[in-house]
């Protein structure tokens, strides 16, 4: 069950957060992991965590915002079954203080970095028959969340997206869904708290864990853990889904 062997997988952002858990759970199910990251340390640290329990694992430097890069780092992959769009930015702020330059800078990686890879890895999959491709949209994207104009903005596109390349490649055996998480604990969080909220970092914290009707933060792994059964033969009659994976935000909050 939920096996990856023989599979080449493709996961952006993968150095660190849920997509270094997604990096290495695949591996762990027998995947070959390709991590495409900006950041190149933090990834070829996360290749090290998985080469260390003997996964197949390969690093990537590309910024998935730029065409040519996308197009040249999956030439040097070759063909592929699995493709995680992870790699993503936030921003804080309204529709009359989110600055243009600022808008641009979300769109081109949370959608335009999404389309890149789409554009990249289709041709492939369907060179072996079919694969499964999974984009990381969020709770914004089906709900109205304070301060998050250009966040939200681009990860409704990403849903979006992926209703759109489930429809247009069903004969081609490529499933696409999507997974939309609230809060999740990863280092961004603990990033952002200690740059806004100096000396109150436990007592917001907690306040974030609570906004979610469970009373805490996901954990990567446990997005992970979807992750896997989306890509998985499991679930060859799953696409064209969105997953919120949100401890009852978008149901609960009332």
């Amino acid at each position: 069950m939920l096996s990856l062997k023989n599979k080449k997988a493709v996961i952006t952002g993968g150095g660190s957060g849920i997509g270094k858990a997604i990096a290495q759970l695949f591996a762990k199910q027998g995947a070959e992991v390709h991590i495409i990251e900006l950041a190149v340390e933090a990834a070829q640290e996360a290749a090290n965590e998985i080469k260390a329990f003997g996964g197949n694992v390969e690093v990537h430097a590309c910024n998935v915002a730029n065409h040519a890069q996308v197009l040249n780092v999956f030439d040097q992959i070759g063909n592929l079954h699995i493709l995680v769009n992870n790699a993503g930015i936030a921003h804080v702020g309204k529709a009359d203080n989110t600055s243009e330059d600022d808008f641009d800078r979300v769109m081109n990686v949370n959608v335009k970095g999404v389309y890149n890879c789409l554009f990249a890895a289709i041709p492939k999959m369907k060179a072996v028959g079919g694969g499964a491709i999974l984009n990381m949209a969020s709770i914004a994207a089906l709900v109205g969340i304070p301060d998050r104009f250009a966040y939200s903005t681009a990860k409704g596109a990403v849903k979006a997206m992926t209703m759109s390349v489930a429809k247009d490649y069903l004969t081609d055996h490529i499933r696409c869904n999507s997974i939309s998480p609230a809060r999740v604990h990863t280092p961004f969080v603990d990033g952002f708290l200690e740059k806004n909220y100096p000396g109150q970092i436990a007592e917001m914290f907690d306040k974030l864990s609570k906004t979610q009707p469970i009373g805490r933060m996901g954990l990567p792994e446990e997005v992970a853990t979807l992750a896997l059964y989306l890509c998985s033969n499991e679930a060859a009659f799953i696409t064209g889904c969105d997953y919120p994976i949100d401890g009852g935000f978008t149901t609960l909050n009332n």
